[in-house]
């Protein structure tokens, strides 16, 4: 009774509001002085503190995506590391696996050359991505040209964001259009034939509208053969004042086209031998598509002023609809002969299109009663997502052959590699249809200036529609499901924090990507994610923030099979993740901005899964990580940086018989005003062209690093 009583008092609540912000809108006949004056005072609260802070700045200190409300960066009680514009323009960062490079406890897997997949906190996943804080979980490579910061918000917190984020989730806040004038054009061209150009332009029209573009267009290789990769975004956004409301639209299209390239395969336990640039496959029949599209809107409303004891009502509304057409095919390479003569490959394709659509509705208040304070939300989220999926097994040989593998000589393996792509007895062609219904309310309380305490609580219901197209066979899963989060922060200064947190996450038996549904797990239990933490976060100037954090993340309910009777699938796995981090972001000096953390940590298997042993180590978890970047500047016209990044050894897979070694790598950088308006940048990753192998996505496919590689790009400001 009491989850379908909250359900309904918050469904109400948000429904009142929106009547309301549908009344105050259709009543208001603001003039333009009145427009003005109210976009900078009563809607400061709600959105415009939410991103002050300097253009060249490597911190922020407010943020509104780890509690849902306006909150100091320092008293929220979780491990967040914020990625700046200025940052992301300093290190010439494109993509996300250039962003996750310098926070601590966060690797990127290979994501078989064609997505985004990181592991946070020792838990990997295609699917915990949000953007504006709306879920995000197509598989793709994302480029970062009109995001403003990326947020990597570490811990489970499903009260926030929902299901999966085990881990961890990763957030990109957009560049909206606003009022001030913008106008930057970048261009940029470098090692290996990149090419690539940004717009970003924008400014208020009148009083009440204002309007912002920003684009891209990229055609690049890098220091693998075959390499290509041809990007296009254009995203137009417009923000409308009306009286005490504030709407923002917005809509980007999306394309992605390259070869996908799956590394190179391991041998004796290690990478082999082959030179780094050396291709593994077919590069004509290896290649991914992706078209996307998305459609966004935000209201901000100010219900009621407040007085003396509560300090307003504020309404906000989301809402994102997203469609997303991908195609992969790849022919790449497995296992090599023990006398490094022939490496197998194989292959297949996979076409996913997905449509999302979610609505978000929280109204916050904050009420003040002597010593006390306490900052209420209640909300709402609505979603549904329908994904159509169908793979293919690449067959060699003559047509109709029934061969999936072919050995070609180790020494010279990319070549034509004539394959018929059809489906196989167990190859997928299904449709999904996830819908998600859930409220939430918390209360942030302050007892005084040293005390404040967060709790919540977030209730989802899921429903998993699951059709095979094959069989026509059609299953179904229910799962509801109960987050909770807690949080103290103690502050003996103001400037100072200490906290400790729990919180919880979970993850449906459909998987991060719900693309399989068996009549053996839809019976299954959702996963849990547990995490215990307590941390240090000292903003030691205005412009310098020091963090420490020490977790433990439990993740329980993992399928094993039955040690009596192995047909049978048991949910006794369970994995640990303990670890540390400190972090540092700001500025030192004047003339020195520093971004930088460490990380040690250990993922194990700690109850036998299905995959793996208790005690064997979680794939991609470095046991220590270290990155430091500085910015100086030098004169009033030249800057220079300096970077390292140290990743400790880690395994390949879950087998922990494949290592990548241990490396160290140098990047640098040289900024250079030639004008008022015109900015030379030189950006050079590994300095010293060490060669190493950056990542994975199994013993067979690893990626190595870069070698020495040079971009200089021309900033326009006029």
């Amino acid at each position: 009774m009491r989850p379908t009583f909250l359900f309904s008092a918050l469904a109400a609540s948000a429904y009142l509001s929106l009547a309301a912000t549908t009344g105050h809108a259709q009543n208001a006949t603001p003039t333009p002085a009145d427009s003005t004056k109210r976009a900078s005072t009563t809607l400061q609260r709600v959105l415009i503190a939410d991103s002050t802070r300097s253009r060249r700045a490597y911190t922020i200190r407010r943020t509104s995506s780890a509690t849902r409300t306006n909150t100091l960066l320092r008293d929220v009680p979780q491990s967040a590391t914020i990625i700046t514009q200025a940052l992301i323009a300093d290190q010439g960062m494109q993509g996300m696996a250039d962003v996750v490079r310098y926070i601590p406890g966060i690797t990127m897997a290979l994501g078989e050359g064609h997505r985004d997949a990181p592991t946070i906190r020792g838990n990997s996943s295609t699917a915990d991505f949000f953007i504006d804080g709306i879920r995000d979980d197509a598989q793709y490579f994302r480029d970062i040209y009109n995001i403003e910061r990326v947020e990597a918000l570490k811990g489970s917190n499903a009260m926030v964001f929902g299901r999966g984020g085990g881990g961890g989730v990763l957030n990109r806040v957009t560049k909206n259009a606003q009022w001030t004038p913008t106008r930057a054009t970048t261009l940029t061209g470098g090692s290996f034939n990149q090419r690539r150009a940004t717009l970003d332009v924008g400014q208020g029209l009148t009083s009440v509208l204002a309007a912002r573009l920003n684009g891209l267009y990229e055609h690049s290789a890098n220091f693998r053969q075959a390499s290509d990769n041809e990007r296009v975004g254009i995203n137009p956004t417009a923000a409308l004042m009306l009286g005490r409301t504030l709407v923002r639209l917005g809509y980007e299209f999306y394309s992605d086209r390259r070869v996908v390239d799956r590394g190179i395969p391991s041998l004796n336990g290690a990478p082999s031998p082959a030179p780094i640039s050396t291709f593994f496959g077919d590069p004509d029949a290896s290649h991914s598509t992706l078209s996307a599209h998305a459609v966004a809107s935000t209201i901000d409303h100010q219900i009621w002023k407040g007085n003396a004891t509560i300090d307003g009502v504020q309404f906000r509304n989301r809402s994102r609809f997203m469609r997303y057409d991908k195609f992969y095919q790849n022919i790449f390479p497995g296992a090599v002969d023990a006398s490094a003569t022939t490496v197998q490959l194989s292959g297949y394709n996979n076409g996913t299109d997905r449509t999302n659509l979610f609505n978000q509705t929280d109204v916050t208040s904050t009420i003040t009663r002597g010593a006390l304070r306490q900052t209420l939300l209640v909300g709402a989220e609505l979603g549904t997502q329908q994904t159509d999926n169908l793979r293919r097994t690449g067959y060699f040989g003559a047509a109709g052959s029934t061969t999936t593998t072919l050995n070609v000589p180790f020494a010279s393996p990319m070549r034509a590699t004539p394959a018929e792509f059809r489906q196989s007895t167990s190859d997928a062609n299904n449709r999904t249809t996830l819908t998600t219904q859930a409220v939430y309310a918390q209360n942030q309380i302050e007892v005084g200036p040293h005390v404040q305490a967060i709790l919540g609580l977030r209730l989802d219901r899921l429903n998993v529609d699951f059709t095979n197209k094959r069989t026509g066979a059609q299953l179904s899963r229910a799962d509801n499901l109960a987050s909770p989060r807690a949080g103290i922060v103690i502050k003996p200064a103001q400037p100072v924090s200490i906290y400790g947190s729990y919180s919880v996450s979970f993850l449906p038996s459909t998987g991060d990507q719900f693309s399989s549904l068996t009549a053996t797990t839809r019976t299954l239990e959702p996963e849990q994610f547990t995490n215990r933490e307590v941390g240090v976060k000292w903003d030691a100037t205005p412009g310098l923030a020091l963090t420490a954090a020490a977790y433990r993340l439990d993740r329980t309910n993992t399928t094993a099979l039955d040690p009596i009777n192995p047909v049978i699938i048991v949910q006794t796995g369970a994995q640990r993740t303990t670890g540390w981090e400190l972090g540092i972001t700001g500025a030192l000096t004047s003339r020195w901005q520093i971004a930088g953390g460490f990380a040690n940590q250990t993922a194990r298997i700690t109850s036998r899964t299905a995959a793996a042993a208790p005690g064997q180590r979680v794939a991609l978890v470095p046991r220590n990580t270290v990155s430091l970047w500085n910015r100086v500047q030098v004169t009033r016209r030249l800057g220079a940086g300096l970077g390292i990044v140290h990743q400790d050894r880690m395994f390949a897979a879950i087998d922990n018989s494949v290592t990548l070694p241990a490396f160290t790598r140098a990047d640098a950088a040289a900024f250079v005003t030639l004008t008022r308006t015109l900015r030379a940048q030189l950006n050079i990753e590994n300095l010293l062209d060490t060669r190493y192998y950056a990542t994975a996505h199994s013993n067979n496919n690893i990626m190595p690093g870069s070698p020495r590689m040079i971009r200089v790009a021309l900033h326009v400001t006029p």
